[in-house]
């Protein structure tokens, strides 16, 4: 069973460092930034699950929702790159976030999830309505418009944004078992982690820097840095 290590934080400590009720009345959001393969989704739910146990419901919005439907991506010939930052609705995702930073608590805001069993996002699969936390999540939340045209508003509308990584040899890893878990052969799951993939983790990773908080997994819990 894996254990917290002597130089990790466990969740419970990670989910202390977010403010909560810093401004009544208002949602406060938490970025969660990094490669495909990282862990954020893991991360998200288990922040998610702390905050609660404490009396503190969040929601998890991820980024996924706002891929543009295969349709698009093969009509413009990027089927085969979906994951990129370019086959994402990055305006809809701004608009999105604007809107969640804008409206009162309590007033629903829908948000769109992604559907992995059928490859596409599912409108309004997500309804956050009265969570004063929103843990955003997804890869490309710290770019800037040199770095991917669309994506620089993101991180001026979370309220700080935390840096998952993780080294290569394991983004490959659990990569390619997604794709094969997705249909692909193994053959074609290296190929698009090798060509696709991982050079999007190599784009993201110019923006590590820029994050509050830098973690990566270590046992049961994170290291920060």
């Amino acid at each position: 069973m894996a254990r917290v290590t002597s130089d990790s934080l466990p969740v419970r400590a990670l989910a202390r460092r977010i403010p909560v009720g810093r401004a009544p009345g208002r949602r406060f959001l938490l970025g969660l930034a990094g490669p495909p393969g990282a862990g954020k989704s893991t991360l998200a739910q288990r922040l998610r699950d702390e905050l609660a146990a404490a009396g503190h419901p969040a929601a998890v919005a991820p980024m996924d929702g706002y891929h543009l439907r295969n349709e698009i991506l093969r009509a413009r010939g990027a089927l085969e790159r979906k994951g990129e930052p370019d086959t994402f609705d990055a305006a809809g995702f701004v608009a999105d976030l604007r809107t969640l930073r804008q409206a009162p608590i309590g007033e629903p805001v829908p948000w769109p999830l992604f559907d992995r069993a059928v490859d596409e996002p599912t409108e309004g699969g997500l309804i956050v309505r009265d969570e004063q936390i929103v843990l955003v999540e997804g890869n490309y939340l710290l770019l800037t418009d040199a770095e991917a045209p669309g994506w620089s508003a993101v991180r001026g509308l979370l309220d700080a944004c935390w840096y998952l990584d993780a080294p290569r040899e394991i983004l490959t890893e659990r990569l390619v078992r997604r794709h094969i878990a997705g249909g692909r052969t193994p053959d074609d799951a290296e190929v698009k982690v090798r060509d696709s993939d991982l050079r999007n983790a190599e784009l993201i990773a110019v923006s590590r820097g820029r994050a509050d908080l830098t973690l990566s997994a270590a046992g049961d819990g994170y290291r920060i840095g």
